[in-house]
This record gives structure tokens, sequence and C-alpha cells, in this order.
């Protein structure tokens, strides 16, 4: 099976640093340490980066690579999951998920 890669993009109502930072924390706090989690990371968009190609209409990022498929849905199945969903959601504004299933490596040709 395929490693997935998991990528969020929060725009929030609130795009104080301090809302920012807030999820943040919660992210690191309700889905870091989940089974099947292969590479975890969250930050704020980085602000000088402003060339015409990059997307700003995200506040918060959120870059979770899964072992597979199963891991991923065993995640977004979890109690932790679904309580960040709860503990957060009134803060978000849009929220855009982006799947992917990766090649660990090149494939033969």
């Amino acid at each position: 099976m395929a490693p997935l890669a998991h990528h969020v993009f929060f725009t929030l109502h609130d795009d104080s640093t301090q809302a920012c930072e807030a999820l943040v924390d919660a992210c690191w706090e309700y889905l870091r340490d989940h089974e099947g989690i292969v590479s975890f990371a969250v930050g704020q968009r980085t602000a000088d980066l402003n060339r015409e190609v990059n997307d700003r209409r995200f506040h918060v990022s959120l870059h979770i690579v899964f072992l597979d498929r199963a891991a991923h849905d065993t995640y977004q199945q979890s109690a932790r999951h679904q309580e960040f969903i709860e503990a957060c959601r009134s803060g978000w504004a849009e929220v855009r998920v982006f799947d992917s299933d990766l090649q660990p490596e090149k494939p033969p040709r």
C-alpha cells in the first residue's frame, strides 16, 4: 500500500497571530499522536512569500503523511480527530483538504 499525504488548509474568521497559534496548538494536542502517522507538520502561512503563484487563502496549514490509506481512514474516525473538529470548527471560515497517494520511489519505466 502507498503512503497517503493529507494536507489541510484552514482559513480563519480571526486571522490574528493569537488565533493562528491557538489552532496550531490544537493540531499538536489532538492530531499528532495517531497510529500510522509517518510525518506530521503544522504551521502558519509564511507572510513574506507573496509571489503570484502563492495561494494566500489560508492562515494555518496541516500536513500529515500516513503509512497507508487504512491509517488515514482510522485517523478520520478517531475520537481525538472528532474532538478537534468540535473544539475548533467555529473558528474556521473555510477548510480545504488535499489528499494524495504518494509514490515512495520512482517506478521503473
